[in-house]
């Protein structure tokens, strides 16, 4: 299977339960949206490492900022949950199942459903569109928020020492300062 990635404290729970389950995903870290640069290099090391320390296969996808900013035109003031994170769930939805197709991976799935600050219903619609525009590919649908995974992400995010960052990636999602 083939993992999108977003950030090593979201994936490390869920990472541990697919191995446990006999499951040895691939882990795609692909998060165009996260400004500024300097923090997703950080988001990117952090997610690279815990990888390696499970001797995962670990794939980076292009940083491209602009890109992104292109695909949310015009959404720049949507309230989180909104317009604009189902459209950038989406375009990252679509190339991990573009990715997933290239590496020959039938199943792929996403670890932004771990967080409750997303709107799981907007992440699986946004899988399941991926799924339907490239063939050969099947969207793992899951709510991994359940069973235990989010209190035990926690305890990882202690054990590995995980930079944690306090806001969803984008620039439109930084908390304002008061």
């Amino acid at each position: 299977m083939l993992l999108h990635a977003c950030c090593a404290p979201c994936s490390s729970a869920i990472v541990e339960w697919l191995v446990q389950h006999n499951l040895r995903p691939t882990i795609f870290y692909f998060n165009p949206n996260i400004f500024p640069q300097e923090e997703y290099t950080i988001r990117k090391n952090e997610s690279k490492r815990h990888a390696e320390a499970l001797g995962l296969r670990w794939i980076d996808g292009d940083y491209d900022h602009d890109e992104w900013q292109q695909c949310v035109c015009g959404l720049e003031n949507e309230p989180e949950r909104g317009r604009r994170c189902q459209q950038c769930f989406a375009m990252r939805m679509l190339a991990t199942a573009q990715k997933a197709r290239e590496l020959g991976i039938t199943v792929f799935a996403t670890t932004l459903a771990s967080s409750r600050w997303k709107d799981i219903q907007q992440i699986n619609e946004a899988g399941l569109k991926a799924q339907q525009t490239v063939p050969g590919t099947l969207f793992w649908a899951q709510n991994w928020r359940k069973g235990g995974l989010y209190e035990r992400r926690n305890q990882l995010l202690k054990e590995f020492q995980f930079y944690n960052q306090q806001y969803c990636g984008c620039e439109y999602s930084m908390r304002k300062e008061k």
